[in-house]
C-alpha cells in the first residue's frame, strides 16, 4: 500500500544542511499498525509528513496504492490527502471558534459533500466517539481527551484508509492518553492502517510493528 524507496529529505538551517531523512526504504501493508520511535531530531515527524503528503522528499520515490505520488502537483496532493489520509496531532489543531461538530464537519465542507450526507456522517461520528453531548462546545470548553476525540473524528470524517498520529497522547495525562490510544486503535481493528509517532516505549509496544529511527535513518524494524 505504501512504498518509500531511497527517500531523502534535507533542510537548510543557517549555513548548515541538515539531513532529516537518509535513504529511507519502507513498505507498509494495508491494515498494519506500526509505531515510529526514536530520539528527538531522529526524523520521525519528517517521515510521517512525507507519508502524509504534507512534505516532499528531495530524492527517492513514494508509491501509494500502486501510484507514484512523488511528483504530483499541489492540487493533486491535496486531493489524495483528502481522500486517503487522516491526521491526528499532539496539540489537536482544532479551529478555536468552531464547535466540536463544526470542526468534525470542516473537511467535508471543504470537499463539497452534500449537507444531508454530512449530517448522516456527523451523527455517526459523534455517536462513535462519544461526543453527542459535546457537539456544540468549542475547544476551550472541552477537556484534552475530548479535544483529541474531536480531532480523531475529524480525521475519520472523509473515510481515509490511513491514519497518521504524531505524538497523539503527548499533551494528555496517562489515563486519558490510554483512552485516546484505544480510540485510535479502532481504526486498525476496522481494517485501516495506523502509524503512530511516539517517544513512549509503552505506547510503541502496543503496535504490531516498531520502527526505530536515528539520525534520519531507520535502524531497526521489528514485528510482534
Amino acid at each position: 500500500m505504501i512504498r518509500l524507496t531511497g527517500i531523502e529529505r534535507t533542510f537548510v538551517v543557517g549555513d548548515e544542511q541538515v539531513h532529516a531523512l537518509r535513504a529511507v526504504n519502507l513498505e507498509i501493508a494495508r491494515g498494519e499498525y506500526l509505531s515510529i520511535m526514536g530520539p528527538s531530531g531522529s526524523g520521525k515527524s519528517t517521515l510521517l509528513n512525507i507519508i502524509g503528503l504534507l512534505d516532499r522528499p528531495n530524492a527517492g520515490t513514494y508509491e501509494l496504492d500502486g501510484s507514484n505520488v512523488t511528483a504530483l502537483s499541489d492540487d493533486e496532493l491535496a486531493r489524495v490527502r483528502r481522500e486517503k489520509i487522516g491526521f491526528v496531532f499532539q496539540f489537536f489543531h482544532l479551529v478555536p471558534r468552531l464547535t466540536a461538530l463544526q470542526n468534525i464537519e470542516l473537511p467535508m465542507v471543504l470537499a463539497g459533500i452534500d449537507p444531508a450526507e454530512r449530517r448522516r456522517k456527523l451523527d455517526r461520528l459523534l455517536a462513535e466517539y462519544g461526543l453527542e453531548e459535546r457537539a456544540n462546545h468549542r475547544p476551550d470548553q472541552l477537556s484534552g481527551g475530548q479535544c483529541q476525540r474531536v480531532a480523531i473524528a475529524r480525521a475519520m470524517s472523509m473515510g481515509p484508509t490511513v491514519i497518521l498520529a504524531d505524538e497523539p497522547t503527548g499533551n494528555l495525562d496517562r489515563h486519558t492518553g490510554q483512552e485516546v490510544l484505544s480510540v485510535l486503535e479502532r481504526v486498525h481493528h476496522n481494517g485501516g492502517t495506523l502509524a503512530v509517532v511516539t517517544h513512549d516505549p509503552e505506547i510503541g509496544a502496543r503496535s504490531h510493528r516498531r520502527l526505530r529511527m536515528v539520525d534520519g535513518a531507520v535502524v531497526s524494524d521489528e514485528k510482534g
